[in-house]
């Protein structure tokens, strides 16, 4: 089976034969990140670095998103929403609700915390579990300071 990183080179390689610039320059752009990622962190490409590189790209695809929407150009918000629609398709799905609730309270008990100061002991505990990758760290964030007083 192709690594994610394999299967974005092949969808590049696709794209162009398809003429759809759009979609070969958001590819080129991260593969660019990715290898860039790969040089200075003096690792190789694998699958867990491709994710943190896109899941960074799809934050700041976001982040300008939001800002895009504040200024009123809706043609930048409409090239951002296809940019991050392009690059999920690369990303693994993240948790569904009740596995993070689970996780959430096994790391609580785990953990040891009692109160909303020792939320940091929490999210140790939930970035050491083989499942860290797929956690939206601030929906967990949200629900971990709602279960402790």
């Amino acid at each position: 089976m192709p690594t994610i990183y394999e299967t974005l080179r092949a969808d590049v390689v696709v794209a162009m034969k398809a003429g759809d610039k759009a979609t070969v320059l958001t590819l080129r752009t991260n593969d660019a990140a990715i290898q860039r990622a790969s040089l200075d962190q003096g690792k190789p490409i694998d699958d867990a670095l491709v994710i943190t590189t896109l899941k960074r790209s799809v934050k700041n695809l976001t982040d300008a998103k939001v800002e895009f929407e504040k200024g009123g150009r809706m043609d930048l918000v409409a090239a951002n929403d296809a940019e991050i629609k392009i690059l999920e398709k690369y990303l693994p799905k993240g948790l569904d609700l009740a596995r993070l609730e689970a996780l959430v309270g096994e790391a609580i008990r785990e953990s040891g915390a009692q109160t909303r100061k020792e939320m940091g002991k929490v999210i140790g505990a939930l970035k050491k579990l083989p499942e860290a990758a797929l956690i939206d760290f601030a929906a967990a964030s949200k629900y971990i300071q709602s279960k402790l007083p």
